[in-house]
């Protein structure tokens, strides 16, 4: 069982997988503690309002999940122009944030995330994560965002030292047998995660489909 906040991606639109929304938004409305689902459409919120991603965002909302739209950083060399755009559409969804994903990590890169952290904020955003998937520069804590500091295996998250990682970071970890899921997410709790993902699932459909803890807590519906 998960021992730190749960975050899920969901990189499936919900015409394709109608089921794989409906048992995240079943899971949610009865998790106490707290479920953020990072949602993603054509890697982005696209160029128009789309009414059944609409529906099923806000239904994820009702049942009480935090929402945070996905925006693709492509480690600082997709235009920011774009990543702008990506930002002021998501404020069109029942979204409560944005996941800054492959965000860059070192210092002289650090221009393009903090202009979109700082969009997200002007946006009227409350949360912004940014998921460089390793423990970045320390000028990266300064821009006041939530930051993913681990996004990998499950087995190099087991040699992982942590070194650098802060609690409250968040540790993503995919490929994770299922008898061993108790164990990833006590190890994440012993590493003072703020947030974690654990999934059994592979690349490269990792944010594809629903790991099998979740599928075994809350059946899918067919």
């Amino acid at each position: 069982m998960p021992l730190v906040t749960t975050l899920l991606r969901l990189d499936v639109h919900p015409l394709i997988a109608p089921q794989l929304w409906d048992a995240v938004t079943e899971y949610g409305s009865t998790r106490a503690d707290g479920l953020t689902v990072v949602v993603n459409v054509a890697d982005g919120p696209g160029n128009g309002r789309d009414p059944s991603y609409t529906a099923a965002t806000d239904r994820l909302a009702a049942a009480g999940v935090t929402l945070l739209g996905y925006v693709d950083l492509r480690f600082a060399t997709r235009p920011v122009a774009r990543v702008l755009a990506d930002v002021d559409r998501w404020a069109g969804y029942p979204v409560q944030g944005v996941f800054l994903d492959r965000a860059p990590s070192t210092p002289y890169a650090i221009g393009p995330a903090a202009v979109a952290v700082s969009s997200a904020r002007r946006a009227g955003f409350g949360r912004t994560v940014l998921n460089p998937g390793l423990v970045p520069d320390p000028i990266y804590r300064d821009l006041g965002a939530t930051i993913c500091v681990f996004d990998g295996d499950w087995r190099r998250y087991l040699r992982w030292d942590g070194a650098g990682c802060e609690p409250g970071d968040g540790h993503l970890i995919h490929s994770v047998p299922p008898a061993e899921s108790d164990d990833a997410w006590l190890l994440q709790a012993v590493r003072h995660a703020g947030f974690g993902m654990v999934t059994d699932l592979a690349p490269p459909r990792e944010y594809a489909g629903l790991p099998a803890w979740l599928t075994a807590a809350t059946p899918v519906p067919v």
